[in-house]
């Protein structure tokens, strides 16, 4: 860690303690040529991977955007907020779990597919039906059994 104040590439680090939070570590450090101290913060940092989209575009990922899907979908519907945070939470958390420097944006569709399953079933109906771009009303009755066999099966 270089010294702030002259420069000097060579420090000592006097004191660490963890925040009150707990995700970042608080370094008190001394320059060893100017003796000089100064304070430092260690944060993880972690690296969402890069969307692969449909037509071979990349983009950022775009928590603003997976938060939209749901809402779209959960419009009008008696689903809490708080619920819908953890689902979006676990799907970062699944993304980044991969490992992957690259993830497709169907493999996040699918994901979000998989929580509004859990959340309402509804919902669930209105993102397929434009995710999967339903064209006739026979893909609506075959979402709709799809969402019936699970019903059944966690029963």
């Amino acid at each position: 860690m270089k010294c702030p104040f002259c420069g000097g590439s060579d420090t000592q680090v006097v004191d660490s303690r963890v925040s009150d939070a707990g995700d970042c570590i608080r370094r008190r450090r001394r320059c060893t040529a100017c003796t000089k101290r100064f304070t430092t913060y260690e944060n993880a940092e972690l690296r969402m991977p890069q969307v692969v989209k449909t037509n071979g575009q990349r983009a950022e990922f775009d928590t603003d955007k997976v938060r939209t899907s749901f809402m779209r979908a959960l419009h009008k519907r008696p689903v809490p907020t708080a619920l819908v945070d953890e689902a979006i939470e676990r799907i970062m958390q699944g993304v980044l779990s991969q490992g992957e420097r690259e993830i497709a944006s169907r493999r996040i569709g699918e994901m979000v597919m998989g929580e509004l399953g859990r959340l309402d079933k509804v919902a669930y109906i209105r993102f397929a039906s434009v995710y999967r771009s339903f064209q006739d009303v026979e893909d609506f009755r075959d979402a709709i059994k799809e969402v019936q066999s699970k019903v059944r099966e966690s029963n």
